[in-house]
């Protein structure tokens, strides 16, 4: 056996793979064909290369497919929608201010409870005010005496006319008689000058006695005594220190949550038209999104709003445009900005538009959240429409 046959025996085959292009190793047995000769290697399989061409041409056709998708999408929705981050929510807030001056007695709430109205919220301290309702009873029941006595007086004032009314009837007559007397001589001038005295002076007492009448008269008005001057004051004044009374109690004017109760505490002294504490109301709750002033060409009151609060992520509320300010925050500002002065620079001003949401939205709405509002202004309600110029 030559040396070739044994290398031949020996050396692995080739055997053409198609799915790899080259050939794969393999032993082969020489003594099934001792001389027959190793095969030609096959070529590679041109399969592969049209599907890559295939894959080419689709991202060729789809890339600018879905560029002119994208860019159609932008010029349709391109200035409908208009949004600001520079929002927040409101909510109307209520300071409570007792009417009276005082110490507090008494605290019945906490901080964030939540009262509703006509819940007693605090006392203050009454001893003084119930006093002030003594003296002023006392006061009524004083000037109904006075009336009375008035009343005694213009009633005594009657009976001194009618007495003065006959005094005169009779110095009258003796003028008459003695006149007579005096004419035939039998009386003397003294006696007669002392008729006519006696005369004048009864004339006298009963425009006297008119007058009493007439002054006691003048401090009663009649329809008895409750309606006179002096017990209505009285009855006044006694209505106010029971006011003030009652006013010690200070009572939650709306539902809502309680806050900033710090102020609030035990042996305070609180004063008048001073806010002590402030109630937070629930149900008037919105959302106030401060809009550039460019932003406000095509937004009208009641299209539609979405609101994403920071607070929440994930969570958006549903709403609409329920006003727009009729001013800007420049305007409305502690220190209004003076425009007419020669430093001026043009500042974009922000107008702020309230947004109402339209759903519970399932989460506490605290005031303050910051949030962020996207207004559609492509709906436009038909009278806003026939209403713009």
């Amino acid at each position: 056996m030559s040396e070739s046959d044994t290398l031949s025996r020996s050396a692995p085959e080739r055997v053409p793979d198609a799915g790899r292009g080259e050939g794969a190793p393999r032993t082969a047995t020489s003594a099934s064909s001792p001389s027959a000769d190793p095969p030609a290697p096959q070529p590679r399989s041109a399969e592969p290369l049209p599907r890559v061409r295939r894959w080419r041409t689709l991202l060729m056709l789809s890339v600018p497919l879905l560029l002119l998708l994208v860019g159609g999408w932008f010029w349709l929705t391109s200035g409908r929608y208009v949004s600001t981050d520079n929002a927040y929510v409101q909510q109307d807030m209520v300071s409570v201010a007792p009417e009276v001056n005082g110490v507090v007695a008494e605290v019945f709430v906490r901080e964030n409870q939540f009262v509703r109205a006509g819940d007693l919220l605090f006392r203050i301290d009454p001893r003084p005010y119930r006093i002030a309702l003594a003296q002023a009873e006392a006061q009524v029941a004083a000037a109904e005496v006075q009336v009375n006595q008035l009343a005694t007086r213009s009633r005594g004032t009657v009976a001194d006319i009618e007495g003065a009314e006959a005094n005169l009837e009779y110095t009258e007559r003796e003028l008459a008689r003695y006149e007579t007397l005096l004419g035939r001589g039998f009386t003397t001038r003294a006696r007669y000058d002392q008729a006519v005295h006696d005369v004048q002076e009864a004339r006298e007492r009963l425009a006297n006695a008119r007058a009493e009448a007439a002054t006691a008269r003048s401090a009663l008005r009649g329809g008895g005594t409750g309606n006179e001057p002096a017990v209505r004051a009285a009855r006044v004044a006694r209505d106010q220190a029971l006011l003030d009374l009652q006013r010690t109690e200070v009572r939650a004017p709306s539902d809502g949550y309680v806050s900033q109760t710090d102020r609030l505490q035990l042996g305070a002294a609180i004063v008048s038209g001073v806010p002590v504490v402030t109630i937070v109301r629930r149900d008037t709750t919105y959302v106030e999104a401060n809009y550039k002033e460019t932003d406000l060409a095509d937004m009208f009151v009641g299209q539609p709003a979405e609101v994403e609060l920071d607070a929440y992520p994930g969570v958006r509320l549903r709403g609409h445009v329920a006003s727009i300010g009729a001013g800007t925050g420049s305007q409305f500002a502690l220190i209004p900005a003076q425009n007419a002065s020669g430093n001026w620079v043009k500042v974009t001003q922000r107008v702020p538009v309230r947004i109402a949401v339209d759903a519970d939205p399932g989460r506490p709405l605290i005031a303050g959240l910051s949030a962020e509002v996207t207004v559609d202004t492509g709906q436009r309600p038909d009278a806003q429409v026939a209403a713009r110029p």
